[in-house]
């Protein structure tokens, strides 16, 4: 039986933070249907400076390594501003419901990832096997 699904701990850097509070008060409602749920994240979440941002902590820009709880396949997914989004399709915008409900989390969380279709996964960050902070890069 799998436990309820409970949402994690948020860590936000105040970077971040500036960035995506400018971003959602240039969009219309109408153009970012999920701009309520990025400012509940960003409003539950703990605003840290970016130096002191946890190594194992999904920011913006961070590469993460996913498990499906189910079918234990793994898939890597970079977290983006929408103007970084490309055809790649190794990369999510923040204005996604699902790059929204990423950012802040920590390696071992579990979010509930939407199937193609309908229905929902449960998805568990393996790593973050990059985040800019952890690399030293703060004003990027």
């Amino acid at each position: 039986m799998t436990k309820p699904y409970k949402k994690p701990r948020v860590i936000i850097s105040s970077l971040d933070t500036e960035r995506l509070e400018q971003l959602i008060e240039s969009l219309s409602d109408m153009s970012f249907p999920g701009k309520d749920d990025l400012e509940v994240e960003l409003a539950r979440a703990e605003i840290v400076e970016p130096e002191d941002i946890p190594a194992t902590v999904v920011t913006m820009n961070s590469t993460v390594r996913f498990e499906v709880d189910s079918s234990h396949e793994e898939f890597c997914l970079t977290l983006v501003y929408p103007w970084n989004v490309d055809t790649s399709g190794e990369k999510i915008s923040i204005l996604a419901p699902v790059g929204s409900a990423l950012l802040g989390l920590s390696q071992g969380d579990e979010i509930e990832w939407p199937k193609p279709g309908g229905g929902m996964l449960r998805v568990r960050i393996k790593e973050v096997t990059y985040q800019p902070e952890r690399s030293g890069e703060y004003h990027r």
